[in-house]
């Protein structure tokens, strides 16, 4: 990293993530990279689905990793003594547990009251599912999120970003750094209790605006924003691929009409009797040329047409290209940081650790045996 400040606008925080899989790890990721000494904590014991190899542990990058066998009470009390100067402590295990470790958060900010802790959970730290399993899917669910997704028919499966991500790691960051702010000013920390399900339908607000306002249905696929408007929607084109159309505001859908080439009239576009047509011309247009062709017929317009690609394809997209999004480090592909802070330019991602790889400068002892060396291991 380059720049006026050391690593970024939140140097000088300590935070201790006690490992685990998904959305925790993910904020973990994100307040590393703006800055933040972020020291992993793992547990000696691995399992197959567990183990990865450093270069592919893309969640742990530019952190720090000990390993500390929890079940052994002065391994409880390094830890503890971590905590006694750290700004953060981020968990993800299931309510109760860090309490049974002796690690909740009475004993830790009872010996650091300005400390933030960070919990993040599914179903949140109260409530009658608290205490239950569950997966991203399975938490966005009972939300509506999942049941609005899609076209008719069965809903579709938005991967774990709807959830573990943005309804998750994403609040857990906002909340860590608004308490942060205010511990600054204080010298109080309190508990983040981070929910999927609380984020979830948090991130649903617009989406609850239109139902409150009657321009939105409870029939998934039949909506604006869900694929049921012919002008936001994705279309299939010669080559078996997809252009993705979101031309919502009418002089975007003229733009996108005239360059598709189709005899549409644009003061037609909110004439819901007429979108079942409108859909068929537009797919029958699309199916006449390959994605490539119509990336070029809409390059450069406002017509707010862009191909669909994949995941590898993306790399190549001259936008993203141009902006540096994506980057390969040594052959693994990936994302630079994000958002970008103009004192801080990254030049590229920072590396993650092998597991225990810090504990000879960090925690001598106690220590539990390390990893192989080269891998690293994450856990939920």
């Amino acid at each position: 990293m380059t720049g006026d400040g050391p690593s970024g606008p939140l140097a000088g925080v300590r935070v201790v993530e006690l490992a685990g899989i998904g959305p925790c790890p993910f904020a973990g990721m994100i307040l590393a990279e703006m800055g933040a000494d972020v020291l992993r904590v793992d547990r000696p014991v691995r399992g197959v689905m567990d183990v990865l190899d450093p270069a592919a542990d893309l969640l742990g990058r530019g952190k720090r990793s000990i390993v500390l066998d929890l079940k052994r009470p002065e391994a409880v009390a390094a830890l503890l003594d971590l905590c006694d100067t750290a700004d953060v402590l981020l968990e993800g295990f299931r309510p109760g547990v860090a309490e049974r470790l002796g690690l909740g958060p009475e004993p830790v900010q009872a010996r650091n009251p300005r400390l933030v802790y960070g919990r993040m959970t599914g179903w949140g730290q109260i409530g009658p599912d608290a205490a239950t399993a569950g997966h991203d899917i399975t938490y966005i669910a009972p939300t509506g999120a999942l049941h609005a997704i899609g076209a008719s028919g069965a809903p579709a499966v938005p991967l774990n970003l709807v959830g573990d991500l943005g309804g998750g790691a994403a609040y857990l960051v906002m909340g860590v750094l608004a308490a942060l702010h205010e511990a600054r000013s204080t010298g109080r920390g309190q508990v983040v209790d981070a929910a999927i399900v609380d984020g979830t339908v948090h991130l649903l607000g617009i989406v609850h605006s239109l139902l409150a306002d009657g321009r939105w249905s409870d029939e998934r696929g039949t909506n604006l924003l869900d694929g049921g408007a012919p002008f936001y929607a994705a279309y299939r084109t010669l080559d078996g691929e997809h252009m993705a159309v979101g031309a919502l505001e009418p002089q975007f859908f003229a733009t996108f009409v005239h360059l598709l080439g189709v005899d549409v009239d644009p003061a037609d576009q909110s004439d819901r009797a007429r979108w079942d047509g409108m859909r068929a011309t537009f797919a029958a247009a699309f199916a006449t040329r390959t994605r490539h062709e119509w990336t070029e017929v809409f390059a450069g317009s406002d017509a707010c047409v862009a191909p669909v690609l994949s995941l590898r394809e993306a790399a190549g997209h001259p936008h993203l290209a141009d902006r540096r999004s994506l980057v390969e480090v040594d052959g693994v592909l990936q994302s630079m940081p994000a958002p970008r802070f103009s004192r801080h330019p990254r030049t590229a991602p920072a590396p993650a650790p092998a597991i225990g790889q810090h504990n000879p400068e960090v925690a001598p002892t106690p220590q539990s045996p390390q990893a192989p060396a080269g891998r690293a291991r994450r856990r939920r």
